[in-house]
């Protein structure tokens, strides 16, 4: 199983599945995580994959799908209207730590 920052249990869990009330976002971001990192690369898959993949309804994968890319947490892109999508995990408590860490004080 690969390696998850330490963010993604202490913070993103409980603010998906706790605070958003999102349990399936928070899934659908793990498996994705997973996934991108088991391939090194974007993840391309369509919404009835993903929802089998994870045992969810096609409809909950979308809906968290969306909830994920409005909080910025995953980049989707596709070639043109008909295509499946690609998928890109987002880390921006990462970006945030190394912009801080780079500021000049």
């Amino acid at each position: 199983m690969p390696a998850l920052d330490d963010y993604v249990t202490d913070v993103l869990m409980r603010d998906l599945v706790g605070h958003d009330r999102r349990p399936v976002s928070f899934l659908v971001y793990v498996w994705l995580a997973a996934e991108e990192r088991r391939r090194n690369s974007v993840v391309q898959i369509s919404y009835q994959e993903l929802a089998e993949s994870i045992g969810v309804s096609k409809s909950s994968a979308q809906s968290a799908v969306r909830w994920l890319i409005r909080r910025k947490l995953l980049a989707a892109s596709k070639e043109n209207a008909t295509s499946t999508p690609r998928y890109t995990v987002l880390s921006p408590w990462k970006d945030a730590t190394r912009r801080g860490s780079l500021r000049v004080r």
